[in-house]
């Protein structure tokens, strides 16, 4: 049942997009069909003089397998080839006007090039090859016994089959090399954007690495301190201090074995301080220097490192695009503080209005060397892994906005 599932036909152009184009081949063999079905009958009844039942026979197997042709062309071949080969023979016993062409009357090459078409859309090579080889022995063989000088026609149908087969394969092919191109470029897309989220994500797992690395050590400093910094501690406790200092230690350790390898030979400069809050309004001061005209409201509350980070990590990605997609246009920087019953969130707001007209040329804002270059992936990644939410997306003006809330689940983090 498997094998039969899977040889089953699939009519040609099945897989076109438009439904004008999938039955099209569907309508080009009715349209041969009924067209040839009464045309032969008469030809070969009136004009060569067979039989009525004869001819009848003749043109149905001639003309009927072309609607078998739209799901299987090649079987549809091997009984218009063999009617057709027997229909030139049954000629040659009635006595027909030296003006009517022989092996094939006009109705059968017409017939025969459509049943070639559809051949060339599903085929291989190969068996075109054989097709056409078919084709030429029939044809050039049957001249050699044409009746009383008759005109031969088997090298026509030999030319016109091959046009036919060569035309239909090209265009099956060229439409198989458009797809495989389409789907190549889906493909590689969305490699890209998995690569550029790995990416942004590892470089967020370094920072974060950074920041929990230095949590890690002033508690380990700490423990190991306490003895000496309070006085007339119970040995108990001394024991207690010094197995939260050889647990931090392990800790870090394993943290970083297990994040040293997002670290590339590259990234020296994030082995300094990762940027917070305080150096947002340096980075804006920065840009309005070189020519951006940015206004920005600060925020004076602490929060966590990491959320603080995320914050600078944001700002300088928006005001990055607004450098590159909107120069000179007037942007608005504003980080802010809110509580709610879900807990405190810091928001970070980037808006520009429309670039100044005509555009100003781009501006070479230092905003950082190691910028992320990833936009919009980047932002939203460390937004989600924050617990929080991303807002961005053009404004009816032509300007862009950029709202960022992250989630501080804890005010006393010291």
């Amino acid at each position: 049942m498997t094998s039969a599932r899977e040889e089953r036909p699939r009519a040609l152009l099945a897989g076109a997009s438009r439904r004008w184009v999938r039955l099209l081949p569907w309508g080009v063999a009715f349209l041969l069909f009924f067209a040839l079905l009464p045309t032969t009958i008469q030809v070969l009844g009136a004009d060569y003089g067979l039989n009525g039942g004869i001819a009848s026979g003749l043109a149905v197997v001639q003309t009927a397998p072309l609607l078998l042709a739209v799901v299987r062309p090649l079987r549809a071949w091997y009984m218009v080839f063999a009617a057709d080969v027997a229909g030139a023979l049954v000629l040659l016993a009635v006595d027909f006007e030296e003006r009517l062409v022989w092996p094939f009357p006009p109705m059968e090459i017409v017939g025969y090039v459509g049943l070639c078409l559809a051949l060339g859309l599903r085929e291989p090579r190969r068996t075109l090859l054989l097709v056409w080889l078919a084709t030429a022995g029939a044809g050039v063989g049957l001249e050699f016994a044409a009746p009383h000088g008759t005109r031969g026609n088997g090298t026509l149908l030999t030319i016109l089959g091959a046009v036919a087969l060569v035309l239909a394969a090209a265009l099956r092919e060229r439409h198989e090399a458009q797809r495989g191109l389409a789907e190549q470029k889906t493909i590689s897309e969305a490699e890209r954007g998995r690569r550029t989220l790995l990416e942004e994500r590892a470089r967020i797992a370094r920072e974060l690495h950074d920041v929990v690395a230095h949590h890690m050590s002033v508690i380990t400093v700490q423990a190991d301190t306490a003895a000496y910094r309070l006085d007339r501690l119970p040995p108990d406790v001394r024991e207690e201090f010094t197995s939260i200092a050889a647990t931090a230690r392990r800790s870090l350790g394993e943290m970083r074995r297990l994040l040293g390898v997002l670290r590339n030979e590259e990234a020296h400069g994030e082995l300094a301080p990762q940027p917070g809050l305080a150096q947002i309004g340096q980075m804006v001061e920065a840009t309005a220097r070189a020519g951006l005209p940015v206004e920005f409201t600060p925020c004076a509350t602490d929060v966590p490192e990491a959320e603080a980070l995320a914050a600078y990590r944001i700002v300088q990605e928006a005001l990055a695009n607004v450098v590159r997609h909107a120069p000179g246009a007037p942007t608005r920087v504003s980080v802010s503080e809110s509580g709610s019953e879900s807990g405190a969130r810091l928001t970070v707001l980037v808006v520009n209005g429309p670039p100044p007209e005509p555009p100003a040329a781009p501006l070479e804002a230092p905003l950082e060397a190691g910028g992320t270059g990833h936009g919009l992936v980047g932002m939203r990644e460390r937004v989600r892994l924050l617990g929080g939410t991303l807002d961005a997306g053009p404004l009816p003006d032509g300007g862009f906005r950029v709202a960022a809330r992250l989630l501080l689940k804890e005010k006393d983090f010291t």
